[in-house]
């Protein structure tokens, strides 16, 4: 029976498939063309520069000197600072791929991976901005309001996740300076000796690899949320959920947040629509965003399925992200002026959208980087005068 029912579900997606195939055809073009037009050019370039990076030992220099901000804030390694970084430059999913190969090479222990991707896996700033703020809203002054929402609640899931399996321990305190910065980074690369040409070609490799894989698992999700709004699964359960608001929330903004759940850039379209609120679009939008996507967590479950990380600390974050995010929206448009008209940016139909995505997110890097750089000081300036 247990056989049965773990084949009958991939079953009915086959005759469905075979039932509908134009429909399934305009579906994966679609979930392709999504891939190609955003996540390949927003995240491939990361994708090898970040693991360059990581075989360079820049990582390994960047932990020593941000040790000081990351131990008492969130109770991780400064290298975990890297992947926040990251995260935070070109998004969905690349705090996952590197939370995974640190913790293969041992940069991270267990608890640590977990905790750290329990709040690594944000929407790109590029993104929001433009795809959705611009793009799809026509109002990019509320991108802010997106983008800080998602953020900041982010933050605070960080915060939170920093007593997920947390003992206190007496750790010797290691002197934290440029020059040992250095040293660390010079170690590195003594430890690392493939020539520059073999890095690069691994790198390319295994981006390659982690891209397609992601692109696939867009077109897959595109196929099935399609699949299900043809075949009436959506309206039914949107039905249901409208039933059980008692009409609050209306069957439109039911099915955008079934769409969504599912995968984040069809539910954020259909939400533009759902709601006749400004405050509950954008509150649907800010959950939607903070929660990532089924199509996420299954990309996150195939990176860490070749690790020990567990995959449930990273859906318990994903949810309460999802909520901090919705509440912090609603707050921040309650204290915000935001202009009424709509203002039309040509984002979505310029021909060459992943430059402005890839320009931002290099400029959000520097941004974040620089700023963690600056707390890290800070905080080792208060060390030194305590001690």
């Amino acid at each position: 029976m247990k056989i049965l029912l773990r084949t009958l579900p991939f079953l009915l997606l086959a005759l469905a498939m075979f039932y509908y195939p134009q429909e399934v055809l305009y579906s994966a073009t679609n979930g392709i063309s999504l891939w190609w037009n955003y996540i390949l050019p927003a995240l491939f370039p990361f994708f090898i520069v970040s693991e360059l990076l990581l075989k360079q030992g820049f990582v390994s220099f960047l932990g020593v000197l941000l040790e000081p901000l990351m131990r008492p804030l969130f109770h991780l390694p400064g290298k975990a600072a890297f992947i926040i970084a990251m995260t935070h430059t070109s998004g969905i999913p690349i705090g996952a791929v590197l939370t995974c190969q640190m913790r293969k090479e041992g940069e991270l222990t267990k608890t640590e991976g977990e905790r750290l991707l329990a709040f690594t896996c944000n929407p790109s700033p590029g993104y929001m901005f433009g795809a959705v703020a611009s793009g799809m809203l026509g109002n990019p002054a509320l991108g802010i309001i997106i983008v800080g929402s998602v953020y900041l609640s982010n933050f605070l899931v960080g915060i939170a996740f920093r007593f997920y399996n947390y003992t206190p321990t007496k750790k010797a305190k290691k002197p934290i300076s440029p020059k040992n910065a250095w040293l660390e980074l010079k170690r590195a690369q003594l430890k690392n000796k493939k020539p520059i040409g073999e890095m690069l070609s691994e790198a390319v490799r295994n981006s390659t690899e982690t891209i397609l894989l992601v692109g696939g698992f867009i077109v897959f999700f595109a196929i099935i949320v399609h699949l299900m709004k043809i075949l009436y699964i959506t309206a039914a359960i949107a039905k249901i959920i409208n039933i059980l608001s008692l009409n609050l929330i209306p069957i439109k903004g039911a099915s955008a947040l079934i769409e969504g759940i599912m995968e984040t850039t069809l539910g954020c379209k259909a939400a533009i629509t759902a709601f006749s609120s400004l405050n509950q679009v954008i509150g649907l939008l800010a959950f939607l965003l903070g929660w990532g996507g089924i199509s996420v967590f299954a990309q996150v479950a195939s990176f860490t399925a070749s690790t020990d990380l567990k995959i449930l600390p990273f859906i318990i974050g994903r949810t309460i992200h999802a909520f901090l995010a919705l509440i912090i929206s609603q707050i921040l448009l309650f204290f915000s002026e935001v202009p009424a008209t709509i203002i039309n940016i040509p984002y979505m139909a310029n021909s060459n959208p992943w430059l402005y995505s890839l320009r931002i997110s290099f400029l959000y890097f520097l941004a974040t980087t620089s700023i963690l750089l600056m707390f890290s000081l800070f905080s080792r300036i208060i060390f030194n005068k305590t001690n």
